[in-house]
Parts: C-alpha cells; sequence; structure tokens
C-alpha cells in the first residue's frame, strides 16, 4: 500500500509538471530554456543531499560514456514528452505518453530479441486501435504533428528504459538521474545564448517549480520501486489521465472529446496487460528512472 501511494503521488506530481511546462511555454519561455531549467535544479538538489550525509562517493561511475549516451538520448525524449503537450490538450498527451508498454514489447523483439507470446501481441494490438481511435485519422481534432510527437513520447520512454535496465545492473537509480541532470544540463546550456529573455518573477517562480517537481517525481518513481513491484505500481500511472483532465479543465477550459474517453480505456487495457505478463515472466518494462524522459 505504501509503495501504491508512493507511485500515486510522483503520478500528481509529474503530471503537475507537465501542466507548468505548458504554463511556461505559453508564458513566453523559450522551450530549449524550459528544458535547462527542469534538469538544473535536479543536480543541485541531489548533490546537496549527499554532501549533507556524506555520501557524494555514491555518485561515483565506471560507466560515464554509458551515461552519456543516455544523456543525449533522455534530452530527445524530454523534448518529445514536454513537446506534445504543447501541441496536444494534456489529457489527449497524457494518453499517447501511455503507449510505452506497447512500444516496450516492440522493442523487446528488435533489440532484445525476446519472444513474445500472442497475448502481449494482442496487448500491442489493442493499444494501436485506442490510438487510432482517438488520433481519428483525416479528422482536425489531433494535429498530425501533435499525434507524431505524443507516441514519440512514449517510443523514447520505452528505449530509453532499455538502457536504463543495463545501467541499473551497476548504477543505483540515484546516480543514473544525477547524471542525466548533469551531463545534458551543459548541453542545454549552449543553447541559452540564443533564446534566453528577461523573465518575470511568475516566469521563474514557473521555471524553478518545474525544476523542483521533476525532481521530486523522479525521487518518488524511485522510492515506490523500492517497496513494490513494477507491474504492482504501475496501474497507478494511469491516475495520470483524470489529472491531466482536471488541469485542462480548470486551466484551459478542456475537455476531451468522446473519442479520447473510447480510446483510453483500449490504450490503459493494453498497458495493464503487458505489465501483468511482464510479472509473470519476472521483467521490469519500465524502471523509475527511465521517467527522467519527463
Amino acid at each position: 500500500m505504501f509503495a501504491l501511494f508512493l507511485r500515486l503521488l510522483a503520478t500528481l506530481v509529474l503530471s503537475s509538471l507537465i501542466m507548468v511546462v505548458k504554463l511556461t511555454a505559453q508564458s513566453g519561455v523559450a522551450f530549449p530554456e524550459i528544458l535547462f531549467w527542469r534538469q538544473v535544479p535536479t543536480v543541485f538538489l541531489i548533490l546537496g543531499w549527499l554532501a549533507l550525509r556524506g555520501e557524494v562517493s555514491r555518485l561515483r561511475t565506471k560507466r560515464l560514456p554509458v551515461h552519456a549516451r543516455r544523456a543525449v538520448m533522455g534530452m530527445t525524449g524530454m523534448f518529445f514528452t514536454f513537446g506534445a503537450p504543447l501541441l496536444l490538450p494534456l489529457a489527449e498527451s497524457t494518453t499517447f505518453g501511455f503507449t510505452t508498454p506497447i512500444f516496450a514489447v516492440i522493442l523487446s523483439v528488435l533489440l532484445l530479441k525476446e519472444t513474445v507470446g500472442p497475448v502481449r501481441w494482442l496487448a500491442v494490438a489493442l493499444g494501436f486501435a485506442g490510438v487510432i481511435v482517438i488520433a481519428q485519422p483525416g479528422t482536425t481534432h489531433i494535429p498530425p504533428l501533435g499525434a507524431a510527437v505524443g507516441l514519440g513520447a512514449g517510443f523514447m520512454v520505452a528505449l530509453i528504459s532499455i538502457q536504463v535496465r543495463d545501467l541499473g545492473r551497476t548504477e543505483e537509480s540515484l546516480s543514473i538521474v544525477f547524471w542525466f541532470a548533469a551531463l545534458s544540463s551543459p548541453l542545454l546550456a549552449l543553447s541559452l545564448p540564443f533564446v534566453m529573455t528577461h523573465h518575470t518573477p511568475w516566469q521563474w517562480f514557473l521555471l524553478l517549480s518545474g525544476g523542483v517537481l521533476g525532481c521530486v517525481g523522479q525521487i518518488l518513481l524511485t522510492a515506490a520501486l523500492r517497496y513494490g513491484q513494477v507491474a504492482a505500481v504501475v496501474v497507478m500511472d494511469y491516475s495520470a489521465l483524470a489529472w491531466a483532465t482536471l488541469y485542462g479543465w480548470l486551466i484551459w477550459d478542456e475537455l476531451p472529446p468522446a473519442s479520447t474517453w473510447l480510446g483510453a480505456p483500449l490504450i490503459i487495457a493494453a498497458g495493464a496487460v503487458i505489465a501483468w505478463r511482464e510479472h509473470l515472466h519476472n521483467k521490469q518494462i519500465s524502471p523509475a528512472a527511465a521517467s527522467s524522459g519527463e
């Protein structure tokens, strides 16, 4: 129950992060700068916390090149994850993000040469049917670019999870999160001279809030997996749709159309089936640190 609570709280925090990112972009802050400030507080929060405990040595690693590759992939994932809600209503962008387990199945076959049974392939087909219901190709409700970015976010998190699974063999989650932020921040800083402008106090509040929410959300995700297995707690992730719908309604006066309410259960059901099958096979498809795509 404690693990479920932590995962539910993490979902609320990360849903709030997505909302803050969208508000920040609409206030006039450039997207690359938003990503920069999303990462920087994580470096100082983790480093400061470990320094107070005298445990900075926990960040030592012999796999810095692997962390660097993961940072590049993670930045790409952030562009998709945070770009989707800028192009789509919150509820729709959140629902497209639920396709991560579906892409994880496909990637496990292509990259890891794993054997996937008919149940999981049926779940993959069910999930993509939900995507078609929501996107309604040929209509104007969902912009094609927005749908592509939303699906790209799900794909990148699945791809990153495979790399994080490998890093997790030798590195602890806190180290993975730290090095992702520490290595990606300087790269993102290269864009600041071209995009950074004067900010109002409200914009600074939004920027710093995004960084703190991102760090806290990742720590909560990690903590949830210390007390429960992925398949047991992942169901809480789907509560993000409720938070996205609530934020969309309160702030942007947006409510999902009928197609979203019809397609979302198909995608959620597909993810739940895949998670359950992975549980039966004693595998984890979405490590907590993979969520640093948020």
